[in-house]
């Protein structure tokens, strides 16, 4: 579908100075905590009020106001893209609004032009989606943003990854304050959505996009992980997802018959078959981290459905499982399996890929790297300990590796539990202020390359 720019928004505004129209502003913090007042933490915080999470979001009428319930979220009108469109004013930055797929999925991307378009340009990305939540298991309501006495904001998306998003706003704000109007190399800065669900409408029909092809990217940084330790993981490479549907048929009838050849029998023999695996995969990962699982090929069952009722034997039973192949993963030889599997369940079964992802070249983590130099001397700055390695899950940098675009993933969220899809998601104020100025000097290395 042909993209659609629907606006380019210029000049400044300052806090405090914000359009008629603005978004809902958040409220401020007690004059007791020691972030009362925090331009940066406000900001942070309002972004993640949005309940931008599956099955129906939607990123241009979605606010969830203090005291309401997420089942509530189409109620409430106040969007989280004029919530970007306006920080991008603040900044002084033209923003565009694309649309690749549909019009529920736009990909916002704010520029920072920079003094020599003959080179290529530097990507900064994150996605706006988040992944549902049980209210009943936080302590906190997910979409508040709340602070605790000890700095630590709790929120869906404070972690993945919302604060990433933010950040890049805030080294870019730092920068100006500083007095860099311009870079070198042009920055694009960009917010998309469904990464949660495969990417496919958001950065997956982006990137092949004559839009996309216009900003000359050609390097890129993403999401990476919070980090336990004062040690960041800069992951260069990743695993491959393969969603894979299978719908076992069968003869139906009555509860009571034991017929021949039901989708039952092929179902168990199928399931028994993958679980067969994955516990092979599980002896591999006894006493590691999860930075450890490249080389591990994880097997989930995460959605089941059939039936009409209990006394009538179903035509069909289906079975979804979320696999992530090891980075050293035979994608062919996997196949075989599958197929095999399939004909040893009876073979009266139908597979529906719903994301297969091709493997892609992984970023070099070495002196030919210029971003990995820009990275190596913002760590030496900053006083960082940085190690290349594979993120345990899927993101959008798969998308840009496929086109030979080189691309890490980062996350300055240091001596902080991972928690991503977890309850009680969280990221220490302290730790937000601290990661500002680490994108403030990874920014300008990178638009200085």
């Amino acid at each position: 579908m042909t993209s659609v720019i629907v606006g380019i928004i210029l000049g400044v505004v300052l806090p405090g100075n914000e359009p008629e129209e603005s978004v809902y502003k958040m409220e401020e913090l007690p004059e007791s905590s020691p972030w009362y007042g925090n331009e940066e933490i406000r900001i942070f915080r309002q972004y993640l009020t949005f309940p931008t999470m599956p099955p129906d979001i939607n990123y241009s009428n979605c606010r969830l106001p203090p005291g309401a319930k997420v089942s509530q979220v189409n109620l409430f009108t106040e969007p989280t893209v004029k919530f970007l469109q306006q920080q991008a004013s603040s900044l002084d930055l033209p923003v565009s609004i694309y649309y690749p797929v549909n019009q529920e999925n736009p990909v916002v991307v704010m520029t920072w032009h920079g003094l020599d378009p003959s080179l290529s340009s530097v990507l900064l990305n994150s996605h706006m989606d988040v992944v549902p939540v049980f209210e009943e298991f936080w302590t906190h309501p997910p979409f508040a943003a709340e602070v605790d006495e000890e700095g630590r904001i709790f929120a869906r998306g404070a972690q993945d990854t919302k604060s990433i998003g933010m950040l890049y706003l805030a080294g870019i704000r730092a920068l100006k304050k500083r007095g860099a109007q311009r870079l070198k190399r042009t920055i694009h800065i960009s917010f998309v959505p469904d990464e949660e669900m495969g990417g496919s409408y958001g950065l997956g029909s982006f990137v092949q996009s004559a839009d996309f092809k216009a900003l000359k990217i050609g390097y890129a940084m993403d999401e990476g992980m919070a980090s336990e330790t004062n040690e960041i993981t800069v992951t260069n490479d990743e695993r491959c997802t393969w969603r894979i549907q299978f719908t076992c048929h069968g003869d139906a009838g009555h509860g009571s018959i034991l017929f021949d050849n039901t989708s039952g029998e092929s179902f168990s023999k199928l399931v028994k078959k993958l679980m067969e695996r994955r516990k092979t995969e599980a002896e591999k990962i006894k006493n590691l981290d999860l930075v450890s699982y490249a080389n591990v090929t994880t097997i989930n069952l995460t959605i089941l459905k059939g039936g009409v009722q209990a006394n009538v034997i179903p035509p069909e039973l289906t079975a979804t499982f979320d696999v992530r192949l090891a980075v050293n993963a035979d994608h062919d030889e996997f196949q075989r399996e599958i197929n095999q599997w399939i004909e040893d369940a009876g073979g009266n079964i139908t597979v529906n890929y719903l994301i297969k992802d091709p493997k892609a070249n992984k970023t070099l983590a070495d002196e030919k790297n210029p971003m990995w130099i820009a990275l190596q001397n913002t760590a030496k700055e900053m006083d960082l300990v940085i190690n290349p390695g594979v993120i345990p899950g899927a993101t959008d940098m798969a998308y840009l590796r496929a086109l030979d675009i080189p691309a890490f993933g980062f996350s300055p969220l240091v001596n902080t539990p991972v928690l991503m899809h977890d309850h009680d998601e969280f990221v220490k104020a302290s730790t937000y202020l601290e990661g500002i100025d680490i994108y403030r000097s990874l920014i300008f290395n990178l638009g200085q390359m």
